[in-house]
């Protein structure tokens, strides 16, 4: 199993959304995020336009945070992929 990694608390992370609606994708992360404020941007989209990807940003406290927030978003129907 590798090392867990050495992250300094609270520090700014970037969660990548994967899903099909952008509309729905951000509704997604503003919810998970709550109530911390998080900068929502496009990364990209599918050749075929069919999947987008935003990235989510915002200031984690602690780990706890960090990854509730990740299981959150992963657990959604219209998330595809959490990195």
């Amino acid at each position: 199993m590798p090392d867990k990694p050495d992250i300094d608390y609270p520090c700014t992370w970037v969660y990548k959304v994967i899903g099909e609606d952008t509309q729905v994708l951000q509704e997604v992360i503003v919810t998970a995020c709550a109530p911390t404020e998080v900068a929502i941007s496009h990364s990209h989209s599918s050749s075929g336009g069919k999947y987008h990807s935003l990235n989510a940003k915002l200031t984690v406290e602690d780990e706890k945070t960090r990854l509730q927030i990740y299981e959150l978003l992963k657990q959604h129907p219209a998330v595809k992929v959490v990195l």
